[in-house]
């Protein structure tokens, strides 16, 4: 018979992959534990895309309205030339999606959908989210898992998912210590009030600019009352692995000095408080998440760089899979191996076509992309919106 629905699951980390796991496991009848280490629920960072697996994960878990009301819903891409801002390539993202894998492409504000999940979890059981709850050290036995947290307080559970991030502790306390590898690539992140942003640099909304060795994605967010824009670029060193590290408009600019007024306007345009630089490091992926009551999820079992745009699609695609697993299993040690039978392979994959990806984008020949992708769009072109989470094989 199936895992007794008491089955006291912890759940390390409250981020969109944890809470998108407490949310499948309380729709299947489990009263999941959250703990994260933030004194205050919130989401660092700003735009991300949702592609038709991850819709379908949300429609699953209630959250339809969500991609209806909060995202912004783009009919096209345009991938153009960074000088002159020609297209180099049109990517389909609206109904001819629908009519192929029954989803359509979202773009939303982290923050919103984190909000959405939060609320959703809580609206379940409003003691579900602990805040404040550093996980220091994790242990088990036959019976359970021990997490001991910063505070010296101990919580004893039946089962744990780390779903904990890139740096995850409880990685770190099953596995040992995994040293992140620099890639030779950085990050700018912000955020532009669309009543800012001159109509004729947006079309379409969503666009893609490649230059050698440089890479700009700028799409709408919060139903299109916001412009998020990500900009890449290749330098040789960097030392400091974070999300937020400030930086200037005047920085950004040089970097992408002689690309078109499509770009650099919206730069000019950046809050200067909202201007944010990172490096991007990368992990090797993990054959295995789990380890006896302990297994991960997310960023915590396979970091993966941005360039597909599938980092919280995974995530998510593992809640799903996960809970799934769970609810139908006799025995844990069951339910973990048909999650990651489910949901290995297909997150070392997208890892794996995610740092291709980069080197595709980074080219010093931009004209040659739709060349290198075929015409199509590399997330699409590889059957990455081919997978359902809802309905995979477990």
């Amino acid at each position: 018979m199936p895992l007794v629905k008491n089955l006291n699951i912890g759940v390390v980390g409250g981020g969109i992959g944890g809470l998108s796991a407490a949310l499948a496991l309380q729709r299947a009848g489990f009263r999941p534990v959250v703990l994260e280490q933030a004194p205050v629920l919130a989401e660092v960072g700003a735009g991300i895309s949702l592609s038709p697996p991850a819709a379908h994960a949300l429609n699953s878990l209630g959250l339809t309205d969500v991609l209806r009301t909060k995202c912004f819903h783009p009919e096209d891409q345009c991938v153009r030339h960074y000088q002159d801002g020609r297209p180099l390539n049109w990517i389909n993202r609206g109904q001819a999606l629908i009519e192929k894998y029954g989803e359509r492409y979202y773009l939303v504000h982290r923050a919103d959908l984190h909000d959405a999940l939060a609320a959703a979890v809580r609206a379940n059981d409003p003691t579900a989210i602990e805040l404040d709850r550093r996980c220091r050290t994790v242990s088990q036995d036959g019976t359970g898992v021990t997490v001991v947290l910063a505070d010296g307080s101990e919580r004893r559970f039946d089962a744990l998912i780390g779903a904990d991030g890139s740096r995850s502790a409880v990685r770190h306390e099953i596995f040992g210590p995994i040293e992140p590898e620099y890639t030779g690539y950085i990050a700018w992140r912000g955020v532009v009030p669309m009543e800012l942003v001159p109509p004729e640099i947006l079309q379409p909304p969503s666009g893609i600019f490649l230059g050698p060795g440089h890479l700009v994605n700028r799409y709408p967010i919060r139903g299109g009352k916001l412009l998020n824009f990500v900009a890449f670029a290749e330098r040789k060193e960097w030392v400091e692995e974070g999300w937020s590290i400030r930086s200037t408009v005047e920085e950004l600019l040089k970097e992408f000095e002689g690309w078109t007024p499509m770009v650099r306007r919206i730069m000019e345009l950046v809050p200067p408080d909202l201007l944010f630089k990172w490096g991007l490091f990368d992990r090797e992926p993990l054959k295995t998440w789990t380890k006896g009551r302990i297994t991960l999820l997310g960023d915590a079992a396979h970091p993966i760089l941005p360039f597909l745009g599938h980092g919280a699609v995974l995530a998510i695609e593992d809640a799903v899979v996960l809970a799934r697993a769970i609810a139908t299993s006799d025995r844990l040690e069951d339910a973990f191996e048909r999650y990651e039978h489910a949901r290995v392979e297909r997150a070392a994959f997208v890892v794996l076509e995610s740092r291709k990806a980069g080197k595709v984008f980074h080219a010093p020949d931009p004209e040659k992309y739709p060349e290198r992708t075929k015409g199509q769009a590399a997330d699409e072109g590889i059957g990455l919106f081919a997978y359902n989470p809802v309905t995979q094989p477990i």
